[in-house]
């Protein structure tokens, strides 16, 4: 026979709070409640021009009350277990959703997100800054501005003695170049970068995935710690020991996303073995669950396979959810939600599925953000100073071979080809040395897009952050460092004022370069892809830079591409700040002036200037046409670096 879920009231549940040990007061857990959750998917095939789409389902009528406690959601792979859990927690698009999800007998509020507590799978926590400092960074940005800076260090000391990670406080995590804290350590910082702001709700994705046996008991028991004092803890996991299995309260075991059980996990034995699926002495009711689901007859009871064999007709899961639908626990699950429907309508709420809108609040200022983020951004510069290094290095032994060759250039026709061949290959340099900048996103994408949906910070507020800790350190600097080696060692003009002209061109064309690297690689989250765009793109942006090609004899349907060379107006600024004003000494029967250059460009005996050669590349001289190609670098930075913001904010942020 079945055994029925005894529950009490929800109306007791709902109002019912608790405390903590330690003398601390714990937010009482919420009950979190869902009925006739159905989603799917579309998946394309075939070509992007003639791609065909079909609907994959992947929940099929989901209903279940989850309560202060260990709530587990169990089942093979591909059995939805993740799909749930992420559309419990408002984290899932709400495309192909449908049904109804409530929280203490409410609708999802539209920052859940952010007032539940989410550990993903993969670890995403910053590395290189220790346990304390990454828990004191969520804290500073999820935590309400009311408490003072002292409520939250003690918030944070306290979180640290509660999930026992006191020794390791000020270790650094550790990245994949650096070793740090063991592995349940580091998963026990991410649920306490969680735990900061005492949510309601704790929701955790495989939170014993890539952990010993050992290590993942001793998670499942801080958990289940948490839940004994109140906490709603909900949790998909795939095979877990016995140990681990005794200290679940409930489970919701799924397969091919469908419900194969919901109800208290003391009772999932005994309901199956009502149904005819015997678990052997010594087997592990994780391991039997998964054996009946997959149809493996060592499940069965010898006596009971006739039972089974009169459903061959069937699929086994088609089976089991059928056998589900007519138990006395889904019945019992049908009232409970019943009941919360009723006191939903009492309250006036109306049904429907959560608002998972993109525009989640936060708890701090966007100073606040930008203080913090900046913080964590230049600690994780200097703790990790690998990149910065090498780049500074690079750029002083390319300034020094640079001035080396080009050392101390002529006033004759070879004197205007070194300089000319001089900035050709700083425009380069400064284009392909941008290349780095294109993990700048990349590299943290799991961990901005938690953050962001966590409520942790606006995207504003971290990509000025970003930007800004990689212009300086990275672009700056070194365009700095290579300006002072190649502009007095190539022995240029000898004036401050063409010096400093010349270091602006440097920095901007790196900085229009670095932009336009964010605009292609921003949204992207495969770098090498991102790479191959971008070198293609500083390829024809060369091509058109002016020294490969004369650009006034590039025909007319191709000559508009040269508006969008990043290192045409770095080149074309360059030789107009170096070459207006000189004289070289050229022989005047292999030199010829064209007839639309004015008269004061004529040759006189072997005397020819540097605004003939300007002339014969196209370039005109003048105040503001040597101004007008900063203006353009500074108009095409911007506009490239709202590209990359706007590839940033739109970025898919739901699973």
């Amino acid at each position: 026979m079945d055994h029925v879920w005894v529950q009490q009231d929800p109306d007791q549940d709902l109002e019912a709070g608790s405390k903590v040990n330690r003398g601390t007061t714990m937010k009482k857990g919420s009950v979190l409640s869902f009925k006739n959750v159905n989603y799917y998917v579309k998946t394309g095939s075939g070509l992007p021009c003639c791609r065909q789409y079909t609907e994959r389902k992947i929940l099929t009528n989901i209903s279940g009350v989850m309560r202060p406690g260990m709530n587990a959601i169990m089942g093979p792979t591909g059995s939805g277990k993740t799909s749930l859990l992420d559309i419990l927690a408002g984290r899932k698009h709400p495309s192909g959703l449908s049904g109804d999800v409530l929280v203490d007998g409410v609708p999802l509020p539209p920052d859940f997100k952010c007032r539940s507590g989410y550990v993903v799978q993969d670890d995403v926590v910053m590395g290189t800054l220790t346990v304390r400092e990454n828990l004191a960074f969520s804290a500073a940005l999820r935590i309400s501005n009311s408490p003072s800076l002292a409520e939250r260090k003690e918030r944070v000391e306290r979180l640290l003695l509660e999930l026992g990670i006191t020794a390791v406080a000020d270790s650094k995590v550790g990245t994949a170049l650096r070793r740090g804290v063991s592995g349940g350590e580091r998963k026990r910082t991410n649920i306490g970068m969680e735990l900061i702001t005492d949510p309601g709700v704790l929701f955790l994705d495989e939170p014993t995935t890539g952990l010993d046996a050992s290590t993942a008991n001793a998670v499942m028991r801080l958990l289940h710690r948490l839940s004994s004092n109140g906490k709603t803890i909900i949790f998909s996991i795939h095979q877990p020991r016995y140990s681990i299995f005794k200290l679940f309260d409930s489970i919701t075991l799924l397969a091919d996303g469908h419900m194969i059980f919901h109800g208290p996990a003391q009772e999932a034995l005994s309901y199956f073995s009502a149904n005819g699926y015997e678990c052997e002495a010594h087997n592990n009711p994780a391991d039997f669950f998964l054996d009946v689901v997959n149809g493996d007859s060592t499940a069965l009871d010898n006596k009971l396979e006739n039972v089974v064999e009169s459903h061959e007709e069937l699929k086994i899961v088609e089976h089991l959810s059928k056998q589900y639908s007519h138990s006395s626990f889904a019945k019992q699950t049908t009232q409970e939600l019943e009941r919360i429907e009723q006191m939903q309508i009492k309250k006036g709420h109306k049904k429907h599925f959560p608002n998972l809108k993109r525009n989640s609040s936060t708890a701090s200022s966007f100073f606040t953000q930008m203080s913090c983020l900046l913080k964590r951004t230049f600690l994780n510069l200097v703790r990790s100073p690998q990149a910065s290094i090498a780049q500074l290095l690079v750029t002083l032994i390319l300034g020094l071979i640079v001035g080396a060759i080009f050392f101390g250039v002529s006033d004759d026709a070879g004197g205007i080809q070194n300089r000319v061949g001089a900035m050709f290959f700083l425009t380069t340099n400064q284009c392909f040395g941008s290349l780095s900048a294109v993990e700048l996103f990349i590299s943290e994408r799991k961990i901005f897009v938690h953050e962001y949906i966590s409520g942790y910070y606006h995207v504003s507020s971290y990509f000025i952050s970003r930007i800004s800790a990689d212009l300086l350190p990275m672009r700056t600097l070194p365009g700095i460092i290579f300006s002072l080696l190649t502009y007095w060692m190539m022995g240029l003009q000898p004036k401050v004022g063409n010096f400093f002209i010349y270091l602006l061109t440097i920095i901007m064309v790196a900085y229009g370069a670095t932009s336009l690297a964010l605009a292609l690689s921003a949204g992207s989250s495969n770098a090498a892809v991102a790479h191959i765009y971008i070198t293609i793109s500083f390829v024809f942006m060369i091509l058109f830079s002016g020294l490969l090609v004369n650009l006034p004899s590039v025909m007319a349907w191709l000559s508009w591409i040269q508006y969008f060379s990043i290192p045409r107006y770095g080149m074309a600024a360059l030789q107009m700040n170096e070459l207006w004003g000189l004289n070289f000494t050229c022989r005047s029967n292999n030199y010829t002036v064209p007839d639309k250059c004015p008269p004061t460009a004529l040759i006189h005996m072997d005397i020819c200037t540097g605004e003939q050669y300007l002339c014969q590349q196209g370039i005109k001289v003048g105040v503001w046409e040597m101004w007008q190609n900063h203006v353009a670098l500074g108009v095409m930075t911007l506009i490239f670096f709202t590209i990359a913001y706007l590839r940033l904010l739109f970025i898919r942020k739901y699973t």
